[in-house]
């Protein structure tokens, strides 16, 4: 065989090896790149996207956050203000009963008072009449002396 015919051969067949491999391997070849090619960029935007979502949902998660923290310290406030007007009003409360009780006190012991000095002038007053008995057993006239006596006890 000559160089000539088989280098003719071998190009006739390379040609037949490029036109099959062209025909029927590239195309299927060619078709799993672009698969794959649009797998990989559908999976980039939909991370893309995830991420997105993710940021807006941590804005979200940090405004409900400020605002139950705001909404915590305005109950908080509320309830330090209620619970010192309660505490307020308790002692007013209390006050006023201590002053009640205070002036009862008070009132009760005038009253004892009173009756002390009562029970005490009754008991002067009988002993005066024991002595004034004492001293009319001796004397005669008994009425002038009672009615002395009498006019002593008014006056004590």
């Amino acid at each position: 065989m000559n160089i000539n015919s088989t280098l003719f051969l071998q190009a006739v067949v390379f040609a037949i090896l490029v036109w099959f491999t062209m025909k029927f391997v590239w195309p299927p070849i060619t078709k799993a790149l672009d698969e794959r090619a649009q797998k990989i960029s559908d999976g980039l935007a939909a991370a893309d996207k995830a991420k997105s979502e993710l940021t807006s949902a941590n804005k979200r998660v940090e405004e409900e956050l400020a605002k139950s923290r705001t909404e915590t310290a305005s109950r908080l406030a509320d309830a330090d203000r209620r619970a010192q007007t309660i505490i307020e009003e308790a002692k007013a409360r209390a006050t006023e009963e201590g002053n009640k009780i205070v002036a009862a006190a008070r009132a009760e012991a005038d009253q004892q008072t009173v009756k002390a000095r009562e029970a005490l002038r009754e008991q002067v007053a009988a002993l005066a009449v024991k002595g004034a008995e004492q001293i009319l057993r001796k004397e005669v006239n008994a009425g002038v002396h009672a009615d002395l006596l009498n006019r002593l006890q008014t006056e004590l």
